[in-house]
Parts: structure tokens; sequence; C-alpha cells
């Protein structure tokens, strides 16, 4: 229970008290809960100027690493072996032991270069492998597609990379061209589904002068199983000195232009579709406009 106020009136007295607890090993709380005085300002006061026992005292937790780290660091051990080692940050290392000597250089630039190229090798290692899995966990979670789903994909696509018509110049023809395989077979994927013959389509390789022109023209026809009858001749970018080409190496194979003849009517129906989706979009969107 708490004094009441003219309980402190014998200060002296009670200090007495404190103090001769004090001095046989007594904490704070067993001197408070003894004298029965529990303002803290006022027990602080009674046991001014007496040490508190041995047995109250705690070692602070890292007075242990910081000796093992600048015993560490007299040895030669660098901030980050130091910080592996002990499992502490970079900063409570550089605290501990920046009155030190810096060690000597026990390595070579180059040694020292070759260990900081096999970490980042290791980091690109590591970040390539988390990129992989999160691409095949994206990849097996779209599952199956609809005819649906490949239609509205497919408009989506050639609208994207496709010939479309201007208002002054309406040719009302369907042309899609492409660097990625995986577009044009989506994209022939989608021309089936919509009942377009193979016998329709055209095919013209467009390719840098100085790359594998006849291997581009061999892989484009391997991919889409056309005879060569039905690939036009191969258009050829010529070559800038001034420039400094990055599309080269063996996988280099220039673009695809896929031409769907007698496609006026194919081309229609593409816009029409594509409006569609854009008006459903609108519509959608107009209770967060209102």
């Amino acid at each position: 229970m708490a004094h009441a106020p003219g309980k402190y009136a014998n200060f002296e007295g009670l200090r007495e008290q404190a103090v001769a607890l004090r001095r046989e090993g007594y904490s704070l709380r067993q001197i408070r809960d003894e004298l029965k005085v529990y303002n803290n300002d006022i027990l602080n006061q009674l046991v001014k100027g007496e040490p508190p026992p041995e047995w109250t005292k705690r070692p602070r937790a890292k007075d242990d690493l910081r000796a093992r780290a600048r015993e560490l660091r007299l040895q030669g051990w660098t901030y980050d072996q130091i910080e592996v080692e002990l499992g502490c940050s970079r900063s409570s290392v550089s605290l501990w032991v920046r009155d030190l000597p810096k060690p000597e250089r026990r390595r070579s630039r180059e040694e020292a270069a070759a260990i900081a190229r096999r970490g980042w090798e290791e980091k690109l290692r590591i970040r390539d492998e988390d990129r992989q899995r999160t691409k095949e966990a994206a990849k097996r979670a779209i599952g199956d597609i609809s005819a649906r789903e490949l239609f509205l994909l497919g408009v989506g696509l050639y609208w994207a990379e496709g010939g479309k018509d201007e208002p002054y110049a309406r040719r009302e023809t369907v042309a899609f061209v492409n660097s990625d395989p995986g577009m044009i077979e989506v994209f022939l994927a989608w021309l089936d589904l919509l009942g377009v013959e193979r016998e329709r389509l055209r095919y013209t390789v467009m390719i840098h002068e100085r790359a594998d022109i006849s291997g581009a023209e061999q892989y484009w026809a391997d991919l889409v199983g056309a005879d060569h009858s039905s690939f036009n001749k191969t258009t050829l970018k010529k070559h800038n000195p001034k420039t400094v080409r990055k599309n080269t190496g063996d996988n280099y194979r220039g673009c695809l232009v896929i031409k769907v003849l007698k496609g006026a009517d194919l081309y229609r129906r593409i816009e029409g579709s594509w409006y569609g989706i854009v008006e459903f979009v609108r519509e959608a969107d107009q209770p967060n406009r209102t």
C-alpha cells in the first residue's frame, strides 16, 4: 500500500534503514518492499551514493562480442570477415574497432578483384535463380487457355504489333511483324483459331545484311512449317558504318513478317474487336470517374 503524505516526514530515519539494507546486499525492489516506499524518486534519494550490490549488476550483452571483435581485428581480420564471423552489423564492428590500426593488405589488387568478381558472380547466380523461379511460377499459373481467351489475346497482340490503317490511307491489310519466335507462334495459333488457311499466308524475312541470312531464312521456315515458296525475297537492312550493331550473335535472326492474303474482312474484324475491348474497358471504368 502507498504511504500517506506524512510518512516521508522522517526522511533521515528511512534513509538510515535504506542504506543499511543496501549495504546488506538488498536490491532497490527489495528495499522498496521492505520499507513500503513506492515512490521511485524518494526511493532513489534514500539510497543515493550507495553503490548497488554486485549481484544486481548485469554485464552488457555485447561486451563479449566487442572483445572478440577487437581480438579478431588485431589479428588482421577485415570488417566483412568480423561481421560474418560474429553475426553482427558492420556499424557495430566499426564502432568497436575503429581506434585499432588498419590491418596490412594481405592480397594483391588482382586477388582482391578476383574475390570481388566471384562474389558478384554468386549474387548474379542467386538473382538469376530467383528470376527463373518467378517466371516458372507465373508460367504454371496460366494453365489452359480457352478459345475466347486466345481470341482476345490475339486481337490485342495484333493491334500492338500488326499493321494498322490510317484515316488517310485505308488499305485493310493484315500484316504482322516480330522478332520473337513465341509471338509468331501465338499469332499463327490465333489465325488457326479464326480459320485462316495457311495457304493464304506469305512470309518475309527482314534482317541486317551482315547477318547469317540463309540460316535465318531456314530458321523461320522451320518455325512456321512453311515451304520456301511461301517466302518473299528477304529484305536486307543496309549496314551503317557509323553505328555499332548490338543485334549480333547466333540468336539474331532478324524479324519475320506474316501477311494474310485477301485479308480485308479479317482486318475489319480485328479492328472492330479491338474497339469492342476498348469500349468495354471505358464502360467498366465509368463508376470510378463519377
